[in-house]
């Protein structure tokens, strides 16, 4: 068995980037090191930001065939990685559209912006706050969260959901609200798939990002999931891509309304999307 490499020098390092990355953003962004080189962790990292960019490209094609000066935000941005090469493959070359990124931390939203400005990206603009407090526009082209953790993906859901936005893709990273729930829910024949830690752990999970699916799809989403890298890049994997067709769809309503009444789990998400006008009731 071949031992995995933990790093690239800077020649090898070329066939791991996409063919509009530049050496000089992802040494901002300390992706690669001064000398150009490339450690297993940012390699990781950098592959699943790629493949993201990469399930990207459809989505961003149709978006600026419909809009002239579309809007792309980056949810819970960090140190803004997806944004940031998001960027540079698809705004760069192009004289409009802007990115939007949020991010809670001032520390990185400053760093942001000085990156920003070091690169003369004009149109890459970062707002400091919470998903869910941060003032930004009411019209948004596309949404995007790359492992916002637990109930930040439904933030950026909700927000994505009242921005109107045609697009949104995610991939979710822990999610532990509805394991702690499930904790409470008395079955006798479904609570066999909870009934250890694990279980309750990965089967919360899943279950999440079912009624994260089927709430997509009761708003008239169009949803696509499949996976984002190689188990072997991230256990955090599964890519949810959602886009807007219809106003609403009755049979996801009762899907939902079906699968919540088999496991009566209350999750924050169709709270927050009912306060936001969005009510899944089926009626």
């Amino acid at each position: 068995m071949s031992k995995p490499r933990s790093s690239l020098n800077a020649k090898k390092v070329r066939q791991e980037l996409r063919p509009e990355q530049s050496t000089e953003l992802l040494k901002e962004l300390h992706i690669l090191t001064r000398q150009g080189n490339l450690n297993a962790d940012s390699l990781r990292k950098l592959k699943q930001v790629n493949h993201f960019l990469q399930f990207l490209e459809d989505p961003v094609t149709d978006v600026f065939e419909r809009n002239e000066n579309p809007l792309f935000v980056d949810v819970g941005a960090g140190k803004s990685y997806l944004g940031f090469l998001f960027y540079e493959a698809y705004l760069k070359e192009r004289s409009t559209g802007r990115v939007l990124a949020i991010e809670k931390r001032s520390d990185l939203t400053l760093k942001c912006h000085e990156i920003s400005k070091k690169l003369d990206f004009s149109r890459f603009d970062v707002i400091e706050g919470d998903v869910q407090t941060a003032q930004w526009p009411e019209r948004v082209h596309l949404t995007m969260a790359l492992h916002a953790c637990d109930t930040a993906t439904d933030d950026a859901i909700v927000r994505a959901v009242k921005s109107r936005s045609d697009y949104i893709v995610l991939v979710p990273c822990c999610q532990a609200e509805l394991a702690r729930q499930l904790g409470d829910t008395e079955s006798e024949v479904a609570g066999a798939l909870w009934d250890y830690p694990l279980h309750k752990r990965e089967f919360g999970s899943h279950l999440t990002n079912v009624i994260r699916t089927l709430a997509l799809k009761s708003l008239g989403y169009q949803v696509t999931v499949t996976e984002l890298v190689g188990w072997e890049h991230s256990f955090k994997n599964e890519l949810i891509l959602a886009k807007k067709v219809k106003a609403f769809d009755n049979s996801a309503r009762e899907k939902l309304a079906g699968l919540l009444k088999s496991i009566p789990v209350r999750p924050q998400l169709l709270g927050d999307l009912s306060e936001a006008g969005h009510s899944l009731s089926v009626h």
